[in-house]
């Protein structure tokens, strides 16, 4: 097929109706893929179950080899320790008869004999996996506290002892004790205890001078290697190298294992027991000799193999027949209203923003169709909103700067009027001409309405200069800002109004001299610019009707009017209402301004404003 048939199959699936569109897609990524997991899953997990079987199973015989390998050392260094004894070497050098005594004393000044028993009896009460240990010399007399041979029984003869001299000092396992001439006075049986020996050689002549024999408890192989279970099943089992077992379990598979079986140091075979294929993984320990043997029958791990594929096709297939069962009837029960409502927003989009969608559906349709006739509704308001702020926005502006901004010209006549001054020596008329020259100038600003906190700091400062020339002995102020503070911006012509009222209405009509303070710190990511007089301060019923007509100034797009009756009829609050409004409508709740007073005790106003770190009205932290 060429491209334009493939352009015109791939237009014709596009303009299918939406429920055919559901049923196939369905059909594609669902059934077919479930198909290829299902193979998938049954090929991955057949060998990976199989390989980490084998690495877990190898691992356990790991530990278990490494915790034998620590309890044969402890023997072969107990063994060591017993050969370094003063006394033990006198017993093999021939000067204490074994079954006697021959007076001689120790250091202590008890019998050389009753020392070496004492010895010996320190091994066996500190490890408890010693069964019993034997001492005896090439005279065939022997020292031990668990330990006692038949009568007339020639020990150097015995099997073990012959093996001993064999590895000339060299440790050595000699397995279980079958058939020896040595018993234990615990009565164990022979298979449950391991034997292990040592010739002590003399270092000059390497002649062997006796031999220690040392039982271990099959107990400590027990508890070592009986709580490994591999499957539901299969055990651990311990062999020497002769294939003679060490350890098994009760109710063994295999009763014993050939050694020809384990050509390599460690590996995986198998052999046939019982009509049974059994798995054998195995490692052997080149300390002790010892190889630890995994059993389990191989159905176990197959039989694993084959439920967890067949209830992974099962679940598989199960959920892909209700899902196509399922796909019919939502495929209907979506498209339908879906393209009521697709019909409905291309009206909408027309700009018909009337139309409304009516339906008493619950579901996500039904959502969708009462958020789409609340977002006509909320464009329409925000339409109108828009356009009313933004005209009131410009009034409030308008009214600002006709309030408070006089045109260039009269700017640069108080300049002209300030050097005039200095140059007739008025000092003081030029530093008041100086103040109003830099209040117009920076409230002029270019034009901007949003400038840096040093430069509303600047023109506070002019003011209030001015204000104290007037006032000298009845006005004093402070400023408190970090100087970091700066460099952020803020709505112009914040303070003035404030200020202007805090002296008109509060330090004027007080008695005695007063004091502003004005302090601005950033505080929980806003900036807060409070303002604080000493005044006369202000009633409670005015206060409360001062802060409710700033409350709703700015409020829902609606401007503060100029309503100066309904606060004083002198004018007081028609700034800070001013202010308030230019706040709410350029940033909105939560900022803008609060006041607290107190008859007599003065009136503290706070600016909350957002921290703006550049000159667009948008950019300020949340």
């Amino acid at each position: 097929m060429n491209r334009r048939g493939l352009t015109i199959d791939k237009l014709k699936l596009n303009n299918m109706p939406i429920r055919y569109k559901l049923i196939i897609h369905f059909l594609l990524i669902s059934i077919l893929p479930s198909i290829g997991l299902g193979l998938l899953i049954g090929w991955t997990v057949d060998r990976r179950v199989e390989q980490q079987s084998n690495e877990n199973t190898m691992q356990l015989i790991g530990k278990v080899n490494a915790a034998l390998e620590n309890d044969v050392e402890n023997l072969q260094k107990i063994s060591y320790l017993i050969s370094f004894d003063p006394g033990v070497e006198a017993f093999l050098s021939g000067q204490l008869p074994g079954s006697a005594g021959s007076g001689v004393t120790g250091v202590n000044g008890e019998p050389v004999e009753y020392n070496i028993r004492k010895f010996l009896q320190g091994f066996t009460t500190l490890s408890s996996e010693i069964a019993g240990i034997l001492l005896v010399n090439r005279n065939g007399d022997y020292i031990s506290n668990e330990m006692y041979t038949r009568p007339d029984t020639e020990l150097t003869e015995e099997a073990w002892y012959k093996a001993a001299e064999a590895n000339k000092g060299i440790f050595k396992i000699i397995g279980h004790p079958y058939g020896r001439a040595v018993k234990s006075h615990a009565d164990y049986k022979e298979s449950e205890v391991v034997s292990a020996v040592r010739a002590i050689v003399d270092p000059d002549t390497q002649i062997v001078q006796g031999v220690v024999l040392v039982d271990m408890k099959l107990r400590a192989i027990a508890e070592t290697a009986r709580d490994v279970t591999l499957g539901k099943t299969g055990y651990l089992t311990v062999v020497d190298s002769s294939g003679e077992i060490v350890y098994t379990p009760q109710h063994p598979f295999m009763q014993s294992i050939q050694a020809d079986l384990f050509t390599d140091s460690s590996g995986i075979t198998s052999v046939e027991a019982d009509k049974r294929e059994i798995q054998l993984i195995y490692r052997t320990s080149s300390f002790t000799g010892w190889t630890t043997v995994g059993v389990f029958p191989m159905d176990e791990s197959a039989y694993g193999v084959r439920e967890i594929t067949f209830n992974v096709v099962t679940f598989v297939f199960v959920v892909c027949m209700l899902g196509m069962t399922a796909s019919f009837y939502l495929a209907y029960s979506i498209s339908r209203p879906i393209g009521q409502l697709a019909s409905f927003m291309s009206k909408a989009q027309s700009g018909d923003l009337t139309i409304r969608y009516w339906g008493n559906r619950s579901d996500e349709i039904g959502m969708l169709g009462r958020s789409f006739n609340t977002m006509l509704v909320q464009i329409s308001r925000l339409l109108s909103l828009t356009e009313l702020q933004a005209r009131q926005k410009r009034e409030a502006e308008l009214r600002s700067l006709q309030a408070h901004i006089k045109p260039h010209f009269l700017y640069n006549t108080l300049d002209t009027i300030h050097w005039m001054a200095r140059s007739k020596g008025a000092e003081d008329i030029a530093g008041v001409v100086q103040s109003l020259s830099k209040l117009f100038r920076l409230g002029l600003s270019k034009g901007s309405d949003i400038i840096p906190l040093s430069d509303e700091l600047e023109h506070i400062v002019s003011y209030l200069q001015i204000q104290h020339t007037r006032y000298s002995s009845k006005l004093s102020y402070s400023i408190s800002a970090d100087p970091r503070l700066g460099e952020l911006y803020v709505l112009k012509l914040l303070l003035q109004p404030i200020v202007e009222n805090a002296i008109y209405h509060g330090i004027k009509e007080r008695r005695g001299p007063g004091r502003i303070t004005i302090a601005v710190e950033e505080r929980e990511g806003d900036l807060y610019l409070t303002v604080t007089d000493d005044g006369a301060g202000m009633a409670a019923e005015r206060l409360a009707l001062l802060n409710k007509r700033l409350d709703s100034a700015g409020a829902n797009g609606e401007a503060a009017e100029a309503d100066q009756g309904a606060i004083d009829s002198s004018g007081s609050g028609y700034g800070i209402l001013n202010v308030q409004a230019r706040i709410r409508l350029t940033y909105g709740e939560p900022y803008g301004l609060h006041i607290e007073s107190a008859a007599g005790s003065g009136t503290v106003v706070t600016v909350r404003h957002p921290v703006v770190r550049s000159s667009s009205p948008a950019d300020y932290a949340d």
